[in-house]
Formats: structure tokens, sequence, C-alpha cells
């Protein structure tokens, strides 16, 4: 983030894990699949930062962060997103919510479909949860309409990378925002909710995690850009049910994505106890997921978690780079990656080690 053109994306974005795309950033290059050998390799995508996939009916539907518009990808297989069908479904037309659209998620809820993401002014302090609604089958057809923006707090606190799930049929969102507008120092933390509706709070918002640790708290790139003020990050909350249905589990991203310490933290609540009690969460003392510096993968976060088409295996999404910092001239390089993940027998992930841009994978079980 060194030179002019990332510069400027940054000072516009103030270092969410949704940094602005550099006009100059490499297109996807045509790869053909690798259906034949069952394999692929990392990363999905020359360019992705905040990589989403959701599940249904045999599809996958992929979001990522695109700045000025929301695309959506479809395939039945998520591991070849370069050859998937897209759609760009929302350009953005009211200024309020024009600029720097981030982390959209696309997930289905009593039969809609609906879009959450975070968008602003021009002015990043202003970031502010959005969400878009399409009623039909199929998320291609007709259109997302804009169903509003959700007011997270009483005093409309800046908020970031909203994720919905149900738990005990009630809907829960978790996301990233402040607890008092920035001053000198910006702290970002994570919050959970009861949802009225896809776009509407039923309870009030509660803190559950907040840049306290040594590991989450590291804002400066000795070998790159920094910001000119101090910023904490706990960011991109993303829900995880265990195979045993024990926990709730919630990962989240923390340090500062312009850093290659950009790591997961892990989050966890008993699939019996209040969510909303911020003593039911436990929060892990070191990262679950962070940089392989002799893997060549660096800043590694802002992920989704999908399962195989056959149901039996679990699978994180996340970004990275290859590389401590941007280089020059090269724009935004984050790029998504997927790797399956493992469960120990208390019921607990094990995300192992981000694996390098050389290895084939497997692809994931029941893929055609």
């Amino acid at each position: 983030m060194k030179q002019l053109l990332i510069i400027m994306c940054v000072a516009t974005v103030l270092f969410s894990s949704s940094c602005t795309q550099s006009t100059n950033s490499n297109k996807d290059k045509n790869f053909e699949s690798d259906s034949i050998t069952g394999t692929y390799v990392n990363p999905l995508l020359d360019y992705g930062p905040d990589p989403w996939a959701y599940y249904h009916k045999g599809t996958y539907y992929y979001m990522h962060t695109m700045v000025d518009s929301l695309v959506l990808w479809k395939t039945e297989d998520v591991t070849d997103i370069r050859n998937a069908a897209k759609k760009t479904v929302w350009i953005p037309t009211d200024p309020s919510n024009a600029k720097n659209l981030w982390a959209p998620e696309i997930t289905r809820v009593n039969n809609k479909w609906y879009i959450h993401y975070a968008a602003d002014d021009g002015n990043t302090d202003n970031h502010q949860l959005y969400v878009l609604e399409n009623p039909n089958e199929d998320p291609f057809v007709g259109n997302f309409i804009m169903k509003g923006r959700i007011s997270t707090d009483k005093d409309n606190n800046w908020a970031i990378d909203g994720s919905l799930f149900e738990h005990q049929n009630e809907l829960y969102m978790v996301w990233s925002g402040w607890q008092t507008r920035r001053v000198d120092t910006e702290t970002q933390c994570i919050y959970i909710a009861k949802m009225k509706n896809p776009w509407t709070l039923a309870s009030e918002r509660v803190l559950i995690s907040q840049p306290e640790l040594e590991w989450e708290r590291h804002w400066k790139n000795e070998k790159g850009w920094n910001p000119p003020y101090v910023i904490y990050v706990n960011e991109g909350p993303q829900p995880l049910k265990s195979p045993q249905g024990k926990y709730i589990h919630i990962a989240y991203s923390a340090s500062g994505v312009w850093t290659p310490y950009y790591a997961l933290g892990l989050l966890s609540a008993r699939t019996d106890a209040n969510l909303l009690d911020p003593a039911s969460w436990s929060k892990s003392a070191e990262p679950v997921f962070r940089q392989s510096p002799e893997n060549g993968v660096f800043g590694t976060g802002h992920n989704s978690f999908f399962k195989s088409p056959d149901g039996t295996e679990d699978y994180i999404l996340y970004h990275a780079r290859d590389t401590q910092v941007d280089p020059p001239g090269k724009g935004d390089t984050r790029s998504p990656r997927a790797q399956k993940i493992e469960w120990k027998d208390n019921d607990y992930p094990v995300f192992g080690v981000p694996q390098p841009t050389s290895t084939r994978l497997k692809k994931p079980s029941g893929t055609k």
C-alpha cells in the first residue's frame, strides 16, 4: 500500500477489511476447470477481498467486495469460480450509500434472498449496514430491491460486516462496529443482536469481543503503509455451528488488514446458552488461522464457511496475499482461497495452515 493509488484506496477505506479495488488490478485469467483431476489450486480468483459463499439446492452463490457495485456468481463447483456465471445485481444511486460497498453476503431467509453489505457516502466514518431483497427462487432472476439501512444502535455508530444466522428458530446477526464515534483511536468490536427480520433488530446490540489481546492489536506494517492514527480491529464475524451441536463458534478477523498479521480468532458459546449474554462467549487466546511465511501466504482473514455438496465436509473461504504488502503498481492483491477444515472430538474446529498456491487440493466431496 505504498503507491499513490493504494494510499488513496486506504485513505478512503480507513482500514476496513474491504479496501477499494485498484483500476489496474489483475483481471481473472480464463483458467480451465480441474474437474477431470478432481483437484483445484488457490487462489480461486486473482482478486477478491471478503469472499462469501452460500449453498442452496445444488448451487453455490458467491460474492466478494467490488467496491462500487454488487456482483453475484453462481456455480455447482465453488472451487471453479473463474468459470462461473456472474451478474451485477446492484449499482447504488443514493449518494448516502453509493460508495465503498464492502463484504456483501447473500443468504436465503423465509424463501427470499437477502444481501447484507456495508456502504457509505464517501466518508468511511459514515459506514452503515444495508439490506437488499429478492423474492425469486433464483437470485439471478428479477431485481433486488432496497429494504433499508439496519439501525444497529440509537447513535447510528459505524457498522460493517453484517452476517445472519439462525439458532433455535431465532434469527441473529453479528457485525463489526464502534462503541462510540472515533476521536483519535479507532476500535472495532464484534456485536450480536436478535433480529425481528433480516433488516430490523429485535434487541439491543451486545458487545461480545473487542481487540484486547496482543495479537489482535497489530496496526503497524513494518514494510508498508501505516494509518495516521491507532486502529485496533475486530471485524468480519462468521458463525459456524459445530457438527455435534455443542457450540456456536464465531470466527472473526483481528489486527489491521493492511498488515501481514491479519488473522482469525474464535469466539465460542454453548448452543444452550443465552447468546445475548457476553458471559456466554469465550475467546481463543491465540489466532486459530494466521499467515504462513513459509508457504508464502500473508494477511489471512475475512473468511466465510461452506459445506461440500454432499454435506460431509466443512471448508473455510478466506482472502490472503502472496506478499507482506501489495507490490508497487499492483493495486489490491487480496485473493480468495479455500481449504478443508477438520473438527476435534470436543467440537472445536481446526483450520490448519494456509496452503501455498502451488499445492493441489482435493475438491469438496460430492463435487460434480
